[in-house]
């Protein structure tokens, strides 16, 4: 039995994600092979071998995975497991955006059932997911002869970055699928923390009131602790603040080390994305609000006074 992990990679470096997808697939059992698909990915693939409990990595590069094109990513894991030597047991993505783009094509040609944001391994072929925007966990058995499966990142420790000295082997990059071309990007330049990953995360809600607001009150307390910024749905609708800062079902799930929640009610679409975090503060001058169900410490207070006052105590 041996389970083989999609990287998510910048062709440079493997990403976070990847190392807790590592950890689930050693739950499963058996072997654990990495994935790099991309162009001129020598480093990633070299920094996959490193990642303590990977027993293989397997390199494709060709310009065609350049980009990460979920066609072409797709037509390549597909090329690897349906070689008969690979003989893999369980196919693993992480629970992103591009895992979650990719993941859906191999199992419709594979012709399996897709495991959808797992947060634990029961067994080989048992595991449990949250649903219903994480009020219940289902438990789900699969048996299928080749398991795909994303990865749901909070639910898994890291696996160590270092430590490991697998072999890379390299294989042949599968043609261009010519069903999608790369056009452009415009990626938004941030000196903070990548929110999914970051340790600390301060977050604004719709009580904010207007996005100036919103950054002359949460900037200066994410300067202090040195936090990537977040937001409600409520505050990124509102227009408060970027998509890319949303957390929730809808957004991002995080669970860092400690989440700050600032003029944030908690509707339940917003706990779902955080309410595994280690540590949870809660602002908020509602004592009924939501949030403070979750809350480890909660402040009955407006968030215009008590921000600027704890970043002047900080």
């Amino acid at each position: 039995m041996t389970s083989l992990v999609i990287a998510e990679h910048d062709n440079a470096s493997i990403k976070g994600a990847t190392l807790n997808t590592v950890t689930a697939a050693k739950a499963c059992g058996g072997d654990v092979h990495v994935l790099v698909a991309g162009h001129n990915a020598g480093a990633a693939a070299a920094a996959a071998g490193r990642i303590a409990g990977v027993s293989k990595v397997i390199h494709a590069d060709g310009a065609q995975l350049a980009h990460g094109l979920a066609e072409n990513v797709a037509a390549q894991v597909l090329a690897i497991v349906s070689n008969p030597a690979g003989n893999y047991s369980h196919i693993l993505f992480p629970a992103t955006a591009a895992g979650k783009n990719v993941a859906p094509r191999v199992a419709a040609k594979l012709d399996v059932g897709q495991i959808s944001d797992i947060t634990k391994v029961e067994s080989a072929d048992t595991f449990e997911r949250p649903i219903y925007a994480g009020n219940a966990i289902a438990t789900v058995q699969s048996l299928d002869a080749k398991k795909v499966i994303t990865v749901r990142t909070t639910g898994f420790d890291p696996a160590p970055a270092s430590g490991g000295s697998a072999a890379v082997e390299t294989v042949a990059a599968a043609a261009d699928s010519g069903k999608s071309s790369f056009v452009g990007s415009e990626i938004a330049k941030n000196d903070r923390p990548e929110l999914t990953a970051a340790k600390i995360i301060v977050s604004g809600g719709r009580a904010l009131g207007s996005s100036e607001k919103f950054n002359e009150v949460m900037t200066p307390l994410a300067d202090k602790l040195g936090a990537a910024i977040g937001a409600s749905r409520a505050a990124v609708d509102a227009g408060y603040a970027p998509n890319d800062l949303q957390v929730g079902q809808t957004g991002k799930i995080v669970a860092p080390q400690l989440y700050i929640a600032a003029g944030i009610s908690g509707a339940i679409q917003h706990l779902a994305g955080m309410k595994d975090s280690k540590v949870i503060v809660a602002i908020n001058k509602d004592p009924e609000a939501p949030i403070f169900s979750v809350a480890d410490y909660g402040l009955e207070a407006d968030l215009f006074t008590a921000v600027p006052e704890l970043v002047k105590a900080l």
